[in-house]
């Protein structure tokens, strides 16, 4: 999401004086609730945060020097509480000296910001500097090595909670950069795979009679009987084989005290294809 696209236009009222319409930009609240509540689909998280943090960057240091900002305190509150939420879902630290305009002024007062611009600017970059600079680096990190895309020309899979997990997979694997990250993708992957045979499996179809209902975290088995029962016979073993090792691979890489970009995104790879190769036997 870009900078812009984080206000929305207010609409036309009158000029009292010219009659001539008007138009208001506003912070889109809405909006920002609706990134608080959870990822939203489709939109790029990393690009939306980097938005928001440039937003927020030059609306408190306008606060601090010249006054020209256009953000309320209210904005201000709401907009740095999103920010906070976004970056931690993807495993960035963010832990900013004060949490609206309001609070930023007792802060710069406390600290020498008196009648001072330049102290001003400085809090507010010592503040989204370093949390730009780990933000950009993840995107750069993202442009050189992406993850597999299905060769079905879908946007989506259809199925609203695998497609969301599979994008949040994605969102922190381009954010990832120590081993704890490569250890979350891991654990990402296994998510994928459990929000599949939770879709996928069908007890009353797939569960033999008078067996118990093997839980969501059997993943191998769950997806194993789905695939059985598409493809009966010997056509399911290659298909299946691939379903149990990519199983295995995504709890190998989310346990590895060694975890790296390299084990992390074959993993990745891994699941997303078995994601995409479900769906396509699902249509058949």
């Amino acid at each position: 999401m870009r900078d812009d696209e984080l206000f929305r236009d207010t609409g036309g009222a009158l000029d009292p004086w010219t009659q001539e319409p008007t138009r208001k930009v506003v912070l889109d609240l809405e909006l920002l609730e609706r990134f608080c509540a959870g990822p939203i689909p489709g939109d790029d998280a990393l690009q939306t945060a980097l938005a928001l943090t440039r937003v927020l960057r030059d609306e408190f240091e306008q606060y601090g020097t010249d006054g020209s900002h256009t953000l309320s305190d209210r904005d201000s509150r709401t907009a740095l509480r999103t920010l906070g939420i976004v970056v931690r879902r993807q495993g960035f630290e963010f832990d900013p000296n004060w949490h609206d305009f309001p609070s930023f002024r007792v802060y710069w007062n406390r600290n020498h910001g008196h009648g001072s611009w330049q102290a001003r600017r400085e809090m507010v970059q010592d503040v989204f500097g370093p949390l730009m600079g780990a933000l950009e680096a993840a995107e750069e990190r993202g442009f050189l090595a992406g993850l597999a895309q299905g060769v079905t020309p879908l946007d989506s899979l259809g199925w609203p909670d695998v497609d969301s997990h599979i994008e949040q997979l994605r969102q922190r694997f381009r954010s990832a950069a120590t081993t704890i990250d490569y250890k979350d993708v891991g654990n990402r992957c296994v998510g994928v795979l459990e929000s599949l045979s939770s879709v996928v499996y069908d007890a009353e179809k797939h569960c033999p009679e008078g067996m118990p209902v093997p839980p969501v975290d059997k993943t191998d088995v769950r997806i194993g009987a789905y695939i059985d029962s598409r493809l009966p016979g010997r056509s399911n073993e290659e298909l299946r084989g691939l379903a149990k090792k990519a199983s295995a691979l995504s709890h190998k890489v989310k346990h590895s005290p060694t975890a790296d970009r390299t084990s992390a995104g074959i993993a990745a790879d891994a699941v997303i294809l078995i994601a995409n190769m479900l769906r396509r036997l699902e249509d058949a």
